[in-house]
């Protein structure tokens, strides 16, 4: 498993807690096989995007860049902050689709390479220009290749042709393969399968293998992955438990036993979507516990948010009208800058608890402990939390009310024999109904994709009239080819044949209308004119 780098100094700042770093999607659109795959993966790309530029509060998502691979590597997207830039994304989403769906079967051409150093070129040339006026919370990159070929013939296309690239930058390099079979993740190539210990280090770095179905609802669980803080430079929060309890897992040094966990969310708030709230964290707002407790958990490595274990509750001794917000999931850490051993024992010891609590059928009554804001005569208020096990390694914790927040409920209990009629009544309608075993919540929408992308509509048309008279330009068609405005990678393309000992040198001419296609999004500008460029020579 390959663990990111520490790319920043110091502790994290609630800004920065779900902020992912820059991205780097490759799409190869081999023949025949992209006219299956092409209307799936482009409507995936169009309903993340919506979800992912509507969230409000921190941005979660930071640069995006775009390139295809047919019978050569083009970059249909430049670098783009995600946030405030939708048009931009729905428009090469739009032409993502007109790419070539019909011809003949050939054998694919040796690009990925040449996309993957084009993106970085481009990426270290972005990075250059923003660093001039302010610091990018990331230097590395993530980079995915999504193809419908044999995931491990591109994984071995990838390896020999980078073997003389310099991949410090890139934090992770993924292979996805859309494939039509079932279902299967992996996270690297299969022990069986591997590559001789030669091949598999010329890169020095892993690359993830990972398989998807060709339908729009699994490329949209492989996108909304983007959205998860999995940051690796620390654990989120300490989960302590008393050491005189379970007997089976051993004993620390101290009176408790720490298990060190990552913070996931299970869902989206609503609450942070246009039309349903206004985005501030009020006390009667659900996200706002949740919200805190994750910016807690974020904090410096000096002093972690901790949930203490209290108690053990029977499975069904919790009524689910207590339990309130939104919960999350807690999982071993995965924080590069703890040793092997304890890496491993931390997660023998967090798997031995999923399984005792099944095997008793508990759950787990926990406190947190809020971190110190120093000295204060105010004693800070704790919430509780109740945590469930599960058959998968995780445990899912839910804030539970206290005496304070209880309001009177004087109901009386159920009438043990309602009226015949009415109970006759009451059955036949219940009858009707087609009872489901359980609530697959893929299975069920709002239309919440086209309500957030027509909230972007804006009826004036155009959002950048001046930008896109700078940057679009036409360009020649070959015969039976349809005339589209492309924008061009921010990079000089790569030579064919360098000459020995000697670095190439991007014309003039040629650098000032590349960089004139550095299109900031509103953040970035700021209150400066649009036709103002902030990054001019």
């Amino acid at each position: 498993m390959y663990h990111g780098r520490n790319t920043g100094k110091g502790p994290s700042t609630p800004t920065q807690i779900y902020q992912q770093p820059p991205r780097l999607l490759i799409v190869q659109t081999a023949l025949p096989s992209w006219a299956d795959i092409c209307s799936n993966l482009c409507e995936a790309l169009q309903n993340f995007f919506s979800l992912a530029c509507s969230l409000m509060g921190p941005s979660r998502m930071s640069l995006f860049s775009l390139y295809v691979v047919q019978n050569q590597h083009e970059c249909i997207l430049p670098f783009v902050q995600v946030k405030g830039n939708f048009a931009r994304l729905q428009a090469c989403i739009s032409e993502l689709r007109m790419f070539q769906r019909e011809g003949c079967f050939r054998p694919p051409g040796l690009c990925l390479h040449l996309a993957v150093q084009d993106g970085l070129q481009q990426f270290k040339q972005y990075s250059r220009h923003v660093t001039t006026g302010a610091s990018l919370s990331y230097t590395s990159l993530e980079i995915t290749v999504l193809t419908s070929l044999p995931g491990k013939e591109a994984v071995k296309q990838l390896e020999e042709g980078l073997k003389d690239t310099d991949l410090v930058r890139v934090r992770r390099l993924q292979v996805v393969e859309i494939t039509k079979g079932v279902l299967e993740y992996m996270d690297s190539v299969s022990p069986a399968e591997e590559p001789s210990s030669d091949e598999s280090s010329i890169l020095g770095t892993d690359i993830d293998l990972q398989t998807i179905d060709n339908d729009v609802v699994s490329m949209e669980i492989f996108f909304k992955a983007w959205l998860h803080n999995n940051g690796t430079d620390q654990e989120h929060i300490h989960l302590l438990l008393p050491s005189r309890c379970f007997s089976n897992i051993s004993r620390a040094r101290d009176d408790s036993m720490c298990l060190k966990c990552d913070l996931q969310e299970r869902l989206l708030s609503p609450s942070l979507l246009p039309g349903t709230a206004d985005g501030s964290l009020r006390m009667d707002d659900p996200k706002g516990d949740f919200s805190t407790l994750y910016q807690m958990a974020s904090q410096s490595s000096a002093s972690r948010y901790k949930l203490r274990v209290i108690k053990a509750l029977n499975s069904s001794g919790i009524c689910e009208s207590l339990t309130y917000g939104l919960p999350f999931i807690l999982r071993p850490t995965s924080c590069w800058q703890l040793d092997w051993d304890e890496l491993e024992t931390n997660q023998q010891n967090f798997h031995a608890l999923c399984h005792s609590l099944l095997k008793r059928e508990w759950l787990l009554l926990a406190k947190g402990e809020p971190l110190s804001g120093g000295h204060s005569l105010r004693q800070p208020a704790n919430t509780f939390y109740v945590i469930v096990p599960s058959r998968s390694p995780t445990l899912l914790v839910k804030a539970v009310a206290t005496r304070e927040l209880m309001l009177p409920s004087p109901f009386p209990l159920l009438p043990e024999n309602p009226p015949d009629d009415s109970l006759k009544i009451v059955e036949s309608v219940l009858d009707s109904l087609e009872l489901e075993p359980i609530y697959n919540p893929l299975q069920a929408w709002s239309h919440l994709y086209s309500h957030l992308s027509n909230t972007f509509i804006k009826p004036q048309g155009r959002l950048h009239p001046s930008w896109e008279s700078r940057a679009l330009r036409k360009r020649p068609c070959k015969a039976g080819q349809l005339q589209t405005n492309r924008v061009r990678a921010t990079v000089a393309p790569l030579p064919v044949t360098p000459t020995p000992g000697r670095a190439p040198q991007m014309p003039a001419a040629s650098k000032s209308s590349s960089e004139a296609l550095f299109w900031p999004s509103k953040e970035e500008v700021g209150e400066e004119k649009e036709e103002e460029y902030p990054w001019g020579p």
